[in-house]
């Protein structure tokens, strides 16, 4: 079994490998791949995607990585829309399931006029790389298959690596390597264990 810090190295080479941009050998399918990970290690991964970001934005031309932290996107989101203080109020006087219930719908997500997904559709490019991260701060506000089923919307055939605190089987996944959620088969491990 590798290490966390071979897994991260193994990254690198795999995203800049022209058959992981053109998704080549993934049967026509959208190159959608998860890189799980022991929760501990989050900072580490944190400060490793970071690491890539940089290195690729500033080193190449023909390549970008465009990261999207979920959670920051949700309270840009609701900020940008007047609603980030109304939650918060409305917390205090109804609780934290009803503030839940009524972003998710604020949201729209799962629909079509989903307001994340057209949050990324409008920040990336064709050559882009999509990094998503901060799936489990924003758990469980959004879940990680829903923002994987729908993100073809906004990706198309652009690649996407999604960063996982938790298990991925290349059928299940499991949030803190606790918390099941909806079985997902189209994502391929980005670097196996």
């Amino acid at each position: 079994m590798k290490t966390i810090h071979e897994r991260l190295d193994e990254i690198f080479p795999r995203i800049t490998d022209s058959s992981f941009q053109e998704n080549k050998g993934l049967g026509n399918e959208v190159g959608y791949h998860i890189f799980d990970y022991h929760p501990e290690y989050e900072m580490l991964v944190r400060n490793h995607v970071a690491f890539l970001k940089d290195r690729i934005n500033h080193d190449s031309s023909s390549q970008r990585i465009v990261e999207f932290d979920l959670y920051e996107v949700v309270l840009e989101i609701l900020d940008d829309k007047g609603y980030l203080q109304k939650n918060f109020q409305m917390e205090e006087k109804k609780g934290s399931s009803y503030v839940l219930n009524a972003t998710r719908k604020a949201l729209r997500l799962t629909l079509n006029n989903d307001l994340v997904i057209q949050y990324i559709a409008e920040r990336v490019q064709e050559n882009d790389i999509i990094f998503i991260t901060g799936i489990g701060k924003v758990f469980p506000m959004i879940r990680s298959h829903v923002i994987l089923n729908n993100l073809h919307k906004a990706a198309g055939q652009i690649p996407v690596v999604l960063f996982f605190p938790g298990r991925y089987d290349g059928q299940e996944l499991q949030l803190f390597g606790e918390i099941k959620d909806e079985n997902y088969y189209r994502a391929f491990q980005l670097v196996s264990e």
